[in-house]
């Protein structure tokens, strides 16, 4: 199953980029779907000829500033990945794009029929920006005033661009199950110390698998379901921290795992009602939350 890349993906992904490109001038922009690109002013030629000065995350989406003041912007959405390539190399039918330095190729594919993957040429790239916090920037007190605003599940809070930057549905299971909190306990009904738990699981597991997956290599298997993890995709596994069975949560397109011995209580929250709930929170796919907001 393919994910939208949350944020530690997407900081291995600029952690490699940067090492390969920044300094490199950009010779040239090849495009392969005419869907891919979103934005008509400045164009994409505009980019061409300048070099890579600096590179950053703008939620779950991958910003290239050039020295000419200009910014490319990829989301990768569910199946978009990126490649590196030491030579230029003809475009297949799973390629969206290609980006052609002196020294290599950063290659855009896309799996499936479904062209979802977006790329924008823009001189901020904060006008892209759904508005969630950084999660491993904020404060406490700037974490509990985002994540109270409105009353929703926290899985739903968390994965909510527009409250929080970056979380999707692998990592929002990990750090509810860090925080020993229920999916689908609402917002504005956890204590002080329930959010301050919340807050500090978030920035642990973010920065313990920023930290992972950073490495020499370019990323290239970016996946929902990693060994390593507590309880997302486990369904049915003993929690590595009490035992019990990790359960789940099935709503339309979407799952939620989580350990009942850990967050609920020894209760199990798998019935109708309770997906009816979930499915009620937030849009049908979880994984493409991010279209309801974007630009």
């Amino acid at each position: 199953m393919s994910i939208v890349p949350e944020l530690p993906d997407i900081a291995a992904y600029l952690d490699a980029i940067e090492r390969r490109t920044r300094g490199r001038k950009l010779l040239r922009a090849r495009l392969n779907s005419p869907f891919l690109l979103r934005s008509v002013e400045p164009p994409l030629a505009a980019v061409e000829g300048a070099s890579v000065a600096r590179l950053r995350r703008v939620g779950k989406r991958i910003a290239l500033g050039f020295d000419n003041g200009l910014w490319l912007v990829l989301h990768l959405m569910i199946a978009g990945r990126l490649h590196w390539k030491e030579k230029s190399l003809k475009l297949s039918r799973r390629d969206l794009a290609a980006f052609d330095f002196d020294n290599g190729t950063l290659l855009l594919t896309e799996a499936g029929t479904k062209r979802r993957a977006s790329l924008y040429v823009v001189r901020d790239p904060a006008t892209l920006d759904p508005g969630g916090i950084e999660p491993l920037e904020c404060s406490p007190a700037e974490f509990a005033a985002a994540l109270t605003r409105e009353n929703h599940t926290l899985k739903r809070a968390l994965t909510d661009p527009r409250t929080i930057a970056g979380i999707g549905n692998a990592y929002s299971d990990e750090i509810l199950h860090a925080a020993r909190l229920s999916p689908i306990a609402l917002s504005r009904k956890l204590a002080a110390n329930e959010i301050a738990a919340l807050h500090a699981a978030t920035k642990s597991t973010l920065i313990h698998w920023v930290d992972k997956l950073r490495g020499e290599g370019f990323p290239e298997k970016v996946t929902a379901f990693r060994p390593e993890f507590a309880v997302h995709g486990k369904f049915g596994e003993p929690c590595p921290v009490c035992g019990a069975n990790v359960q789940r949560i099935r709503y339309a397109e979407n799952e939620t795992n989580y350990c009942p011995g850990c967050q609920t209580g020894g209760k199990l929250l798998a019935d109708r009602s309770l997906s009816r709930l979930l499915k009620s929170d937030w849009p049908r796919s979880l994984d493409e939350l991010d279209l309801l907001y974007k630009k």
